[in-house]
């Protein structure tokens, strides 16, 4: 036998070996992660080219342009430069090295753009966290020089009397407000029974924290006339409406070169920016054990998200019409509309064993800004809460933890019994 030969039977060589792991783990890991329907639309081949290099020049031209001509005698002025040279920087390497999401339109690049702000936002939060409180509200003042000044306190809870002069006292812009966001979030959330549980909870949280933010406190027709069942409802509804039409309609994609009319391609150039294809959520919390936590856990994250931004802007004194809040507000939408979609696929899906990156980035960032309201708030909520706050949430708590036990574990047991009684009859 041979040399040759000898090698030949002796089996894959050691650099073989690593080429098939490695083939192996990619394969698993594409069978364990969030499988969506499409990656590109073929339908505009031109608009999914690769631009990276376009995008360079573009890139280092601007970054000249500002090097050269700009004051470099303001230090402000340099700082908030070199902060959006970066930023964009990192928005460009991730549209370049990010996977795509579970959404196509308009163009995954937006989607991996949406990913990037994510990342650089928690970024931003980790940086806060290891700062004081002081020092975290001066750096409010370095986006707005009209910030770091303490905010006066406001009550909405001072004349409860309901009458018609309160209730258009009671209607601002707020109001607009509560409607958009519950459009917003009905968008994300597309359960109508699952957002009114979300907000019939959010007013209850309302009043259970209303020692610790006197915005909060409200008269109960502000509560549940003008929010619940006017604002709340009608963000809700609008937003459920566009759901079913989304759900109800026609998905037909042609290219823009195969419509003979200029009406007909400006009207498929609009449809761009719509949905390519939509997923109707049915969270069916009591199926089984994963999807009541799944569940419960959800409804936290939408709560949590809610939350933080007055906790916050209380403690950072920024103003609620300050455009801070409202690009948080914007940026939180945006980041949870991929998130919600990789989240129900994690939850409804039982192939899928791992969260997708849009829906593991925002849970990170929720949790990150409650770390800075619960180091940020030490010394600010000295009133403990009050009995009857604390013996509700008990309640609901022993309910749902009755209930799953009952659900999951008891029930099960009592039909199977059952089912082996009759058949021993």
């Amino acid at each position: 036998m041979s040399d040759g030969d000898s090698l030949d039977d002796a089996g894959p060589s050691l650099q073989q070996r690593r080429m098939q792991a490695a083939v192996s783990h990619a394969q698993r890991v594409r069978h364990l992660s969030p499988k969506f329907h499409e990656s590109t639309d073929p339908t505009l081949a031109f608009f999914y080219h690769p631009r990276t290099l376009s995008v360079l020049v573009c890139l280092l031209a601007g970054f000249l342009y500002v090097a050269l001509f700009i004051d470099p005698s303001n230090d402000i002025l340099n700082t908030r430069w070199g902060l959006v040279a970066l930023c964009s920087v990192f928005i460009v390497i991730s549209v370049v090295l990010f996977r795509d999401g579970p959404f196509i339109r308009p163009h995954p690049a937006l989607w991996r753009v949406v990913l990037a702000l994510n990342v650089l936002y928690e970024m931003f939060l980790v940086f806060l966290l290891f700062q004081s409180k002081q020092t975290g509200r001066q750096m409010m003042a370095f986006f707005d020089p009209v910030l770091g000044v303490e905010l006066p306190e406001r009550s909405y809870g001072d004349n409860c009397a309901l009458t018609v002069e309160n209730m258009r006292g009671g209607i601002d812009i707020f109001v607009l407000a509560h409607s958009l966001g519950w459009f917003g979030k009905a968008l994300i959330i597309r359960n109508h029974t699952m957002c009114w549980i979300l907000s019939i909870t959010f007013e209850l949280l309302e009043y259970s924290l209303a020692h610790q933010l006197p915005n909060f406190n409200e008269c109960w027709w502000d509560h549940w006339i003008l929010d619940v069942f006017t604002c709340n409802w009608l963000g809700i509804y609008v937003g459920m409406k566009w759901c079913e039409h989304f759900k109800m309609k026609t998905y037909t994609w042609h290219g823009i070169r195969e419509i003979p009319t200029i009406k007909g391609k400006l009207s498929r150039a609009g449809a761009q920016f719509t949905p390519h294809s939509w997923t109707v959520y049915q969270w069916a919390p009591t199926r089984r054990f994963k999807s009541f936590a799944g569940f419960i856990a959800f409804a936290v994250l939408i709560m949590l998200a809610e939350l933080n931004v007055f906790y916050l802007k209380s403690l950072l004194w920024v103003p609620p019409e300050h455009p801070l809040v409202i690009a948080r507000l914007a940026l939180l939408f945006l980041f949870a509309l991929p998130s919600a979609r990789e989240y129900y696929e994690y939850y409804s899906n039982p192939r899928c064993k791992r969260m997708g990156a849009h829906c593991w980035m925002l849970i990170t960032t929720l949790l990150t800004e409650l770390l800075i309201i619960v180091k940020f708030g030490r010394g600010e909520f000295s009133e403990p809460f009050p009995t009857h706050v604390i013996a509700f949430w008990s309640l609901v708590a022993s309910i749902l933890v009755g209930f799953s036990v009952w659900q999951f574990a008891v029930a099960p047991r009592l039909r199977q019994h059952r089912s082996s009684d009759k058949k021993t009859e």
